[in-house]
């Protein structure tokens, strides 16, 4: 099972419906099953396929390259599907550990914020190429997830990684989204935003890639590292200015970014002829398990969106606001999937967007008179603390908030949502790290 403190959570029919709701949508999305379903291998002739386009390779090697919070696990099952020995070397970044690869090294880098150790990885990637020759005969296998951005530095000369954590942190902090947040990393990186690709030519890169981006825009996914990027130093710029970071960012990084503009530093690439990808895993295959899971269990279940984007409070008030005016009658199940952006204020406590859209939801939700339960849960495991996924609420939340006499909005007003739900008690959401990464997934029950 994928919730590790169930027994804690369920103590009605709507937690234990919601528990397996989330077990069913996280488990679809996990690496195994998603490789199993992508990826075929013909060790007589040589023939890898992916999605159904085949790859001959029976003049070259095998090569595995990549990063993000799911690539270790992709790494075990690409071994498995392949055989080990069929694969030269690799060398990849990730976070979790406890998983055993081969051929495959594995770097565990920083994330949310890029350590010394991302750069020590991806060095060990490129390295590949020229310690073994790669070249038009060969194929080189790119495993991509959420959490590649941070998880595989590289700066450019003359940005620190220092810079790089600094500039990172600051639009995080200022609820940059991740868009705007790539589009910096890619001009400062010499990877992202199709380098890696251009850099392994003339070699075929093939990447399969889990996405945890809103609307799978591949450019996006990691910040693009095997996909032409059309940004440019002058986006990057706009972006620093948007959010008021041209004064506050490291100079280095600004300096480098404003001498792109004027033409004397290289732009990303924006086309790559010789990279091909696929994303075989993301957040629809998620939240199509729990509408299936809940047709199992006799519930009629209605998917909204995949998408959902924008601030979290925000995000949070609205929904509560359609389930109580009756939007969604006729459905006892609403899935919600994406990623929202919460604003962070300064000296805040504990808690991820997760943790805060629960809290939000409850407080929105305190008038609705019918049985309802909101959650709302990181796929990776990991609601911006390692321990807690996210968060489930329902009327018995509202009650112990009541009889303790908790002020709700104070905590959310703080971000200070798991100190709230540890007050609560049976709130918080555990999976420990899962090894995949779909973003988020927001779920409704009525009954």
């Amino acid at each position: 099972m994928i919730i590790k403190n169930r027994e804690e959570l369920i103590w009605s029919g709507l937690r234990a419906r919601a528990v397996e709701l989330i077990d069913a949508g996280i488990s679809q999305v996990l690496p195994g099953n998603l490789l199993q379903t992508a990826v075929k291998y013909n060790k007589k002739r040589k023939q890898l396929t992916i999605k159904g386009t085949s790859y001959n390779i029976s003049r070259g090697r095998i090569f595995v390259i990549g990063g993000g919070k799911a690539a270790r696990l992709m790494a075990m099952e690409l071994e498995r599907i392949l055989g080990a020995e069929q694969i030269t070397t690799g060398a990849i970044n990730s976070k979790s550990d406890g998983f055993q690869t081969e051929k495959i090294s594995v770097t565990l880098a920083g994330h949310p914020v890029p350590d010394a150790e991302g750069v020590l990885g991806v060095r060990n990637m490129l390295a590949l190429k020229a310690r073994y020759d790669i070249g038009k005969d060969d194929l080189v296998i790119c495993l991509i997830s959420g959490g590649g951005s941070s998880l595989m530095p590289c700066p450019v000369a003359g940005v620190s990684l220092e810079d790089k954590r600094d500039i990172t942190w600051l639009l995080l902090r200022c609820g940059a989204g991740i868009g705007d947040i790539n589009i910096v990393r890619k001009h400062l990186s010499l990877i992202k935003g199709g380098n890696l690709g251009r850099f392994y030519e003339p070699a075929r890169v093939v990447s399969l890639i889990i996405s945890d981006v809103v609307g799978d825009n591949l450019a996006s996914i990691a910040s693009g590292p095997t996909v032409p990027d059309a940004s440019t130093f002058k986006a990057a710029y706009n972006v620093l200015e948007k959010y008021n970071l041209l004064d506050k960012a490291p100079g280095n990084a600004v300096d480098y970014i404003r001498r792109g503009c004027q033409g004397l530093e290289a732009e990303t690439p924006k086309e790559l002829n010789n990279c091909d990808n696929y994303i075989i895993g993301n957040n629809r295959l998620a939240l199509d398990a729990m509408a299936e899971k809940a047709r199992d269990l006799g519930l009629n279940p209605f998917i909204v969106t995949t998408e959902q984007a924008g601030d979290t409070a925000a995000a949070a008030m609205a929904h509560a606001d359609e389930f109580m005016q009756g939007k969604y009658r006729g459905f006892d199940v609403v899935l919600i999937g994406g990623e929202t952006t919460p604003t962070v204020p300064e000296n805040a406590g504990k808690g991820g967007r997760n943790q805060h859209y629960a809290a939000v939801s409850m407080l929105a939700m305190k008038d609705c008179t019918t049985p309802w339960l909101v959650a709302s849960v990181g796929t990776d495991g990991s609601d911006y603390m390692s321990d807690t996924a996210g968060a489930m609420v329902d009327q018995r939340s509202l009650d112990t908030v009541r009889m303790l006499g908790i002020n709700v909005q104070y905590y959310i007003d703080r971000y200070d949502t798991n100190t709230l739900f540890q007050l609560i008690g049976r709130s918080l959401i555990v999976t420990g790290p899962t090894g995949t990464n779909v973003s988020d997934i927001m779920l409704y029950l009525s009954g």
